[in-house]
Formats: C-alpha cells, structure tokens, sequence
C-alpha cells in the first residue's frame, strides 16, 4: 500500500525531493506512439515549459528534470523561507497567476487593502496564508504542473479521463550525496534508455539546458542548481558538475575503459563525497531500483525515521553500502 503524502514529504527532514509523474492508458506524454504512428514529441515542450515557468510563481526551485516518453523525473528543492518573506499582496499575485482566488482577494490585489472592510481584510489574509502554505507545497507543484498538461492532451487526443497516474511519486533526498547522485541520474536517463548517444543530443533535461547555457555564455537564473543563501563547506561549481554527468555518461557509452575510469577516479566531486567509483555508477544507473525511498547516509536514514516515527529505518542496506557518513540536513550543495 501506497505512503500518505505526508509519510514522503517533511520539510523539516530535507527541502529536496525526487518527483516521477507516468501516464496511464498507455498514453504518450511525446514520442512516436508505435501502434498509431502519431508522434506526439511536441509535448515535451509543454512540460519543460511549464517546468521552467513554475518557479517563477511557487517557492520551489527545480535542480534538474527530465522528459521521458512516458513520465517526467524533476528534482525540487521547497524554498519555505523564501515563501514567508513574502507580503500578502506578492502571495496574491502569484495566486491568480494559476488560480481566480476569490472576490475578496481579487477586489484586495487590484484596489488595495482600503477598499475592504476591516473583516473583510482579515479574511483576505487568512486565505492569503492558506496560498502561501500551498505555493510551498510540492504535490500543489506536480499539480498545477500536471493538470494542465492532462487536459492538453486530453483535448488534442479528443477523450478524457486520467492522462497521468492517480499520483506522482516522491523520494527524499537526505544529503548532500543522495542529491548529487539523484541529479545525474534525472540527466542520464535519455542516455541509459537509448533515447540518445550524446548529452548534446539529451534534448529536454537539465544536463542540456546547462550545456546550452554554457555554450552561449548565458547565466542559470532561469534553472539553478542550488541557492546561493543555503551555508555550506561544499560548493558545487556548474561547470564541474557538468564536467561530472560528461564523465559518468562516457562510462556508461564506453562501457568503462581504463581512459572513462579515470576521469571518474579523478572526478573532485566524488572524491569530496567519498563515493567509490564502481558504486558511484552503479548508483546513477539504477538510483530508482536501489532506493525506493528517502535516500542517504546511514545517520541521515536513522535521523529520518526519528523524525517521520518510523519503526524501520528504510533503506539502510543501501545507505550503508553506497553513502560514505556526512553531515546530513545542515549543508547543502551550493552553486558558486
């Protein structure tokens, strides 16, 4: 049986989730559906659209994506702090950009608060709290995100009915080790299904969103990897990080030769985390199968359980042979 969302999902255990959202019916999300020939890949700019444009509204940042054929992976990080710095006309305004509100918080955002009763005020602040809970929330996220993709869709299909699964699933990404791991995996995924042979050829994903970027000189504003506010002694530089999905994908191409395991042995990043190199690659190319839940280190597994009162630490064989001991929750991954 399924976790209740509120099971997955703690803010206080770890801002960083792995989301994956799959189609039902054997619909296409893109790609040439073999059985009727229709190809379906303008989709994929629907979804990375609306990924890229979400931020802009909710406080939840997206560290890397993927659009797949039938499913979508993203990796979000839940800005809270960056939610409660917000006034109630901001919290309004980023409301109706998605949703009508109410009279009242219609009437409050285009007029002003002197244009309502002091009752009537108060009851526009109560509900503009209620939005900002739910501007931080990860499942109003892949809602709002899957939604309006279902009901495109559903529309160019010409029926209706679910397009995506009854529910997205989600993993906690506990430190800074499982995050690392979880974005390469999300970046390699065309790669390891055979969608593509290059990264440049990865259309849709982080991996090429970054390499355009830096191809073209243009800054990541619109898809960072992590906040340069969060206080940390790792500091994960683009261009490295990079430099490191290139290096793991050349392994998986080449079949490991002695030229690709170097470049990984010599890789600063994993050497920092202290991940092994044969684990490390067998962590980014099954990441799904190995954890089915929250992932990381054997202290950030026991620090979880506590928190969510479970009697089990989940996945602490895993944690135990593929995640060196770090320090869990209190620093995370930076962008220079």
């Amino acid at each position: 049986m399924a976790l209740a969302r509120h099971k997955q999902v703690s803010i206080i255990a770890t801002p960083y989730y792995h989301c994956i959202s799959r189609c039902v019916r054997r619909a296409y999300l893109c790609g040439v559906d073999k059985t009727t020939g229709v190809n379906y890949e303008h989709r994929r700019i629907w979804v990375e659209k609306r990924l890229l444009e979400l931020p802009k509204i909710f406080a939840i940042e997206v560290c890397a994506y993927a659009v797949m054929h039938n499913h979508t992976h993203s990796l979000l990080h839940v800005k809270t702090d960056q939610a409660e710095s917000w006034t109630t006309l901001e919290v309004l305004w980023r409301w109706h950009q998605i949703f009508k509100g109410t009279v009242l918080t219609r009437k409050y955002a285009k007029d002003g608060a002197q244009s309502l009763t002091k009752t009537e005020q108060e009851a526009v602040i109560a509900t503009a709290e209620v939005y900002r809970g739910r501007l931080s929330c990860i499942s109003w996220f892949m809602r709002v995100l899957n939604e309006g993709i279902a009901r495109k869709a559903n529309r160019e299909d010409n029926c209706t009915g679910r397009f995506w699964e009854g529910r997205f699933k989600s993993q906690a990404l506990l430190d800074n080790s499982a995050i690392l791991a979880c974005m390469v995996y999300i970046d390699l995924n065309p790669l390891r299904a055979g969608v593509c042979k290059t990264l440049g050829d990865s259309k849709y994903t982080s991996i090429f969103h970054k390499l355009n970027a830096a191809s073209t000189g243009k800054t990541f504003s619109k898809l960072k990897i992590f906040s340069k506010n969060d206080s940390s002694d790792f500091t994960l530089d683009t261009i490295a990080y990079i430099d490191l999905v290139q290096n793991t994908a050349d392994c998986f191409i080449d079949k490991l030769n002695d030229k690709t395991a170097r470049a990984i042995h010599e890789n600063s990043l994993l050497g920092q985390l202290g991940f092994e190199n044969t684990k490390w690659l067998e962590l980014t190319n099954s990441f799904e199968e190995f954890f089915r839940g929250p992932v990381g280190c054997e202290s950030s597994i026991t620090k979880y359980a506590k928190l969510q009162n479970h009697k089990r630490r989940p996945n602490l064989t895993q944690a135990k042979y593929f995640m060196n001991e770090q320090k869990p929750l209190d620093a995370h991954l930076n962008i220079a």
